[in-house]
């Protein structure tokens, strides 16, 4: 990377051709600073993601509004930071006042509604000073309409019979997605793919960004990553995040292109474990699955919220009621990468508008506590580390083991004792786990035996540091 320079005006004075004038200017001392180190499996290993909404963050919606907040995300332990996109935003075809982050008009400049280029750099220099990377949301699979290649170069777009330029067809229904305020890529332009290869490593060589989200990943034909990652990596490392799963389009092939990709299903899991709809052994099957299916290098995205899910599909209260926490609890210590969502940390509960200005109210309560006690233990031990050595992972069978999920995570002498009653009932029971250990949260002493019959309330969960 990159070194970069602060300038700082000093109390020195200095003569030139002019004594007394030249006395009165300050003079300008170059302090040269390192930049924070490439993106590395290390890092990865012990990194919290944030997703950024920037336009509803603040009341301001702009990148210098959000850059404030960066030392509250660094309290949570983010190590990266993923931005949804921050392009200019068609006005054809644009659904709302304000439009699609989605719907992009032009690859290589900045939504003015954010900013201004400058502003974007100022960002991530500052998240880089904090310890944080930066990764962009990128949209490959179509634009919006009026992005000057819809005029001057159409062939770059799918075209019906009638050789009009088409929105995204659903290739499940052979019908629309219903996403008329974009149009879809053609994938057999090759010369349209070079284009789109091109911006993407601006953003890396201009602003310095440490990698990208990339939305619809499996819509994506595989031949496209393998030329464009090993141009973006011959810049620098970076970190690379999927919208897929193995269960989409490309399967497990895709997903290890990537570097982490989303765990839809455990989400799905999760909510309804927490809604009744299933228990602790549904689960519990879904995380023996995804560690059978999945390699370790294969990093799984745990989540309980996102943007589409909070703007569609429902706020984490709506989906996750009292169990909000308990879940939390388990995508920071469960095998894989937490994923925070705006707003999360403040208890967000609405639904944010997606085509239109918004924003929520900054109140510090018992989530934030929890996700920064949950940051810290994920940046700091060992055991809760993921990807290529990641901390291990048994299960404590328990004589509630269709309510109580129990589990070990340990590395180098680290070990990390999670239990939880993921029910909304009140629970009784043994295991067979002896040892005294410390509580995450006020690192009193709690001693395990056999013998003990342990009571739970409702979505109580205990994190035990031995």
């Amino acid at each position: 990377m990159k070194p970069f320079v602060i300038l700082l005006l000093g109390t020195i004075f200095f003569s030139c051709q002019n004594p007394k004038e030249e006395a009165r200017k300050p003079k300008e001392k170059t302090i040269q600073l390192e930049s924070i180190q490439p993106i590395s499996e290390e890092v990865v290993a012990h990194a919290v993601l944030y997703e950024a909404n920037i336009r509803q963050y603040s009341e301001e919606g702009t990148f210098n509004a959000f850059a404030k907040d960066l030392p509250v995300l660094q309290k949570m332990g983010v190590k990266i930071l993923w931005l949804m996109p921050i392009n200019p935003i068609s006005t054809i075809k644009s659904k709302g006042p304000l439009g699609s982050y989605y719907a992009v008009s032009d690859y290589t400049k900045v939504n003015p509604e954010f900013g201004t280029l400058e502003d974007f750099k100022a960002l991530v220099q500052k998240a880089h000073e904090l310890g944080i990377y930066v990764i962009l949301d990128w949209v490959p699979g179509h634009t919006g309409w009026d992005h000057r290649w819809i005029q001057e170069k159409s062939e770059y777009y799918l075209k019906n019979r009638k050789g009009e330029i088409i929105s995204p067809i659903d290739s499940r229904t052979g019908k629309s997605f219903g996403w008329t305020d974009v149009a879809d890529l053609n994938y057999n332009n090759l010369d349209m793919r070079e284009e789109l290869r091109q911006a993407m490593i601006y953003w890396v060589k201009e602003t310095d960004i440490d990698g990208y989200r990339i939305d619809q990943a499996y819509a994506i034909p595989p031949a496209f990553y393998d030329k464009t990652f090993k141009a973006l990596r011959e810049i620098k490392p970076l970190f690379l995040l999927a919208e897929t799963d193995i269960y989409h389009p490309g399967g497990i092939d895709l997903v290890r292109k990537f570097d982490a990709s989303y765990d839809w299903s455990g989400f799905q899991i999760s909510k309804q474990v927490a809604q009744g709809r299933s228990s602790v052994l549904d689960y519990h099957r879904h995380i023996q699955r995804t560690n059978r299916l999945y390699e370790p290098e294969n990093i799984l995205i745990n989540f309980i919220s996102n943007h589409d899910e909070n703007s569609w599909n429902g706020t984490i209260k709506e989906n996750f009621g009292a169990a909000n926490h308990a879940f939390m609890a388990m995508n920071f210590t469960l095998p894989g990468m937490p994923l925070i969502y705006s707003g999360q940390e403040y208890d967000l509960n609405k639904r944010l508008h997606f085509f239109e200005k918004d924003s929520f109210p900054k109140l510090h309560g018992k989530t934030m506590q929890l996700l920064q006690q949950l940051g810290a233990l994920k940046n700091n031990h060992n055991a809760l580390a993921t990807g290529k050595n990641s901390g291990s992972f048994k299960r404590i069978n328990t004589t509630l083991d269709n309510q109580i999920l129990a589990f070990e995570r340990g590395k180098e002498g680290d070990t990390l004792l999670v239990v939880a009653n993921l029910s909304k009932n009140y629970a009784q029971f043994t295991m067979p786990y002896q040892g005294d250990f410390k509580r995450y949260q006020d690192f009193k002493t709690k001693r395990l035996l056999p013998s003990y019959q342990y009571d739970m309330k409702p979505w109580e969960f205990w994190i035990l540091i031995k």
